[in-house]
């Protein structure tokens, strides 16, 4: 039995029409397959036409998903990652063209051409220490966003910055650390007051292996038998490239304050969403579906998968 649990789902349809009751037997047949349980939102402009729970996030004490379930975003964390770096610009405390050694003068000779943009772009040749043979080995341990870097920081780029597409955890990490070199703030504490905080998104956070934090799914993977508990991730590891966590709820306020001009000037939204190389943009993910015009990202990260995206209005 493959069950797969513990998933929010948000998408944000403009201008599509949508039958209500065929998006529930959709989520449905998923759920009595059991291959779903998680929370799924859909809105059109400021309507929101569908949402609600499914199955459990805690199965232990049978506590239901609802619309205000917590769950950690995996790499969708990276668009808030990338929207921290363009309101940094905006402010003049860096420039997206400005080459990584200007922020962080230590880094190695190998970076020298790496600049913001390849990072923000997955273009920079910074190998993913995600696939690293001893990366699971080290999930669990406490770390700091300098150790993080420096995993990768001296292995040779898989190619030359600009030349391919490849996505990288590492680039993403990296952009925290920049976020704090730049902000002299925590990247928790600068996502908290620059972004969660103006939008209203008070379900939103960093997560944490030890706080209280109330609302929050549990998380679990496939077993021999059904579900059984994910394994340990400290949320040290994952940082700016997937540590965030949301409701779907919240996520609705994200899409609607960063498309609705609450958050980026128009020249900065503009940059997040053009595509570099292979339909991705900033932290995003940028093509047509069905002749729609589609910007979304998905994240997988111990125990859950997220999904987020957003139809522009056709005229």
């Amino acid at each position: 039995m493959i069950r797969r649990v513990s998933i929010a789902l948000l998408l944000v349809a403009a201008g599509l029409a949508q039958d209500v009751s065929r998006m529930d037997q959709v989520v449905q047949s998923y759920v009595s397959g059991k291959t779903f349980m998680g929370s799924v939102l859909v809105a059109r402009g400021k309507e929101v036409l569908f949402s609600k729970g499914y199955g459990s996030a805690n199965l232990e004490w049978n506590i239901p998903n609802s619309p205000v379930t917590k769950f950690r975003l995996g790499s969708v964390t990276k668009q808030f990652t990338a929207a921290s770096i363009l309101l940094l610009e905006e402010r003049g405390k860096l420039k997206t063209d400005d080459p990584v050694k200007k922020l962080m003068p230590d880094a190695p000779a190998a970076w020298d051409k790496v600049t913001i943009f390849h990072l923000l772009t997955h273009t920079s040749g910074i190998p993913s220490f995600t696939s690293f043979p001893d990366y699971q080995s080290q999930e669990p341990f406490s770390t700091t966003p300098e150790k993080l870097v420096g995993r990768f920081r001296d292995k040779p780029l898989d190619f030359q910055p600009g030349e391919k597409w490849s996505y990288s955890n590492s680039g993403y990490v990296l952009l925290g650390y920049l976020v704090e070199k730049a902000s002299g703030e925590s990247y928790e504490k600068f996502v908290q007051e620059n972004i969660f905080g103006p939008l209203e998104m008070k379900d939103s956070g960093y997560d944490s292996n030890s706080a209280i934090i109330l609302r929050r799914a549990a998380g679990y993977v496939p077993g021999k038998d059904g579900p059984v508990n994910a394994g340990f991730i400290h949320m040290s590891i994952p940082f700016s490239a997937g540590a965030l966590y949301s409701t779907t709820e919240d996520l609705l306020r994200w899409e609607q304050g960063l498309f609705g001009g609450k958050l980026l000037s128009a020249s900065s939204l503009a940059k997040m969403t053009t595509p570099f190389k292979d339909d991705y943009a900033c932290g995003l993910g940028v093509r047509t579906v069905g002749g729609h015009k589609v910007i979304d990202h998905g994240g997988g990260i111990e125990g859950f998968n997220t999904f987020l995206a957003y139809f522009p209005m056709t005229t």
